[in-house]
């Protein structure tokens, strides 16, 4: 500490009543990291864009970071649309049944693009049936459950279980390769 900023210190000391000898004053050389700051603009609100793509869902791979966790589904083509909204029950495309969606809060994920190729052929490594989970969030702050739903008419649903409502973001990402991925953050809070 610089002699001035003893000085300074001593002063405000004085003013504060506060009679401390300057020697017994200690400040650590390295200061603990905060907390990190998450300043998450993004909100609970639909989101949708209504456009059909022909790629199909390859894969779904889950993260985390320190302000929010992550699904991302990996097609190897250009990713199109995408509708994503809070719901009270995911339904299983095609038959309309409940989903069992682990969270207190649920997004119906439901991806316009198919989950199988030209010849009817499932697409997803590794192959999955409605209401079977397609990753392990275990440990994760926000993120509760990745239940399939199946795959209909051109799209796929997902069922995403979270924490309780919380903000969320979708966009998409550019490769590998000539593939994209759609990706869905979801925030750990407000």
């Amino acid at each position: 500490m610089s002699s001035t900023a003893r000085r300074a210190l001593t002063v405000l000391l004085a003013l504060a009543g506060v009679a401390l000898p300057v020697t017994a004053i200690f400040v650590p050389a390295v200061l603990p990291a905060a907390a990190p700051v998450c300043s998450i603009s993004w909100g609970s609100a639909p989101e949708d864009v209504r456009v059909l793509g022909r790629a199909p869902v390859t894969a779904v791979g889950t993260g985390s970071d320190r302000c929010w966790d992550r699904v991302v589904f990996t097609l190897p083509g250009p990713a199109a649309g995408y509708s994503v909204a809070y719901v009270d029950t995911v339904e299983q495309d095609g038959s309309g049944d409940v989903l069992p969606v682990p969270g207190g809060a649920k997004l119906r994920v439901q991806l316009h693009h198919p989950a199988y190729d030209d010849g009817g052929n499932a697409t997803l490594t590794p192959p999955v049936s409605p209401g079977r989970p397609l990753a392990d969030v275990s440990g994760f702050r926000t993120l509760r459950s990745v239940i399939y739903g199946g795959s209909f008419e051109g799209g796929t649903t997902i069922g995403v279980g979270t924490r309780t409502r919380l903000p969320f973001r979708v966009f998409t990402l550019e490769g590998p390769g000539s593939g994209s991925r759609i990706v869905i953050d979801v925030a750990h809070h407000w």
